[in-house]
């Protein structure tokens, strides 16, 4: 009775924990406007709602993948069904670069978005004495993100730190 009763408290705070977790980055999402400004930008404001609930899928999808992490290896369900190893492999390659490719870009916008709101970039040009060349500069840090990035995964420096 007493280990059922640690399991339910378990089952309440992880799930109070998430719900507060996913409020917190629903609340900074809105603070921002990130999705009215992409829906601004792509001239699709009616489409708002749509992405308002795909970012809501995205997140519980994400949020129950990694918690359920043992029951989402495509690869190994596909390979029992016969699939080759070789077109697993080269799918599962093309999806994470789409993945990334997209996650890259949601959170570049999110940080740029940040950064405006709080008015750092305006600031930031005012300080150094910027009057041309701010697009270069920011062209300039988001080569330079990818860069590292890449030396990062593709030297596999994540296997090092571990």
């Amino acid at each position: 009775m007493l280990n059922s009763l640690r399991y339910l408290l378990l089952v309440v705070a992880g799930g109070s924990f998430g719900l507060l977790a996913a409020a917190g980055v629903f609340t900074v999402l809105v603070a921002v406007g990130l999705i009215p400004r992409f829906a601004g930008k792509t001239h699709t404001s009616g489409q708002v709602v749509l992405y308002e609930e795909m970012v809501i899928a995205g997140t519980i999808i994400g949020g129950l993948a990694s918690v359920f992490e043992r029951y989402c290896h495509l690869g190994e369900i596909l390979a029992g069904w016969g699939v080759p190893m070789h077109v697993i492999q080269t799918a599962g390659c093309i999806f994470t670069v789409i993945f990334g490719l997209f996650a890259g870009m949601f959170i570049g916008c999110l940080a740029l978005a940040i950064a405006e709101m709080l008015d750092s970039i305006p600031i930031f040009a005012r300080r150094v004495g910027f009057r041309h060349g701010l697009g270069i500069a920011i062209t300039s840090m988001a080569v330079g993100k990818f860069v590292g990035s890449m030396l990062y995964f593709c030297y596999q420096i994540h296997d090092v730190v571990k």
